[in-house]
């Protein structure tokens, strides 16, 4: 997907991974009943937050990255008909391998 949106600082724009729309059990979730998604993939980075010197800290994920984020992080918007998610570095929890 070609984004046409870049992020200032080290903010990420993140694609969230739904989960399951049916249990193991073979119950169908209604919309209400699922949680908010946690995992999501890397669609742009910023160019990193800068330190006392001004000079830039390089970031730790990268484009295409899996990544774990806290569960009410960050700001959803749509574009292009999608649920997009902007949210920090620091709001990440980890990069699934």
């Amino acid at each position: 997907m070609k984004l046409s949106l870049k992020p200032l600082g080290d903010r990420i724009v993140v694609e969230p991974i739904e989960q399951e729309e049916v249990t193991a059990g073979g119950i169908v979730l209604p919309e209400t009943a699922k949680e908010k998604p946690q995992q999501g993939k890397v669609l742009a980075a910023g160019p990193g937050a800068r330190d006392d010197d001004g000079d830039r800290i390089a970031m730790d994920v990268k484009v295409g990255d899996k990544v774990l984020y806290a569960k009410y992080s960050g700001t959803e918007f749509k574009m292009d008909g999608k649920k997009l998610l902007i949210l920090r570095e620091s709001d990440l929890l980890a990069i699934i391998d």
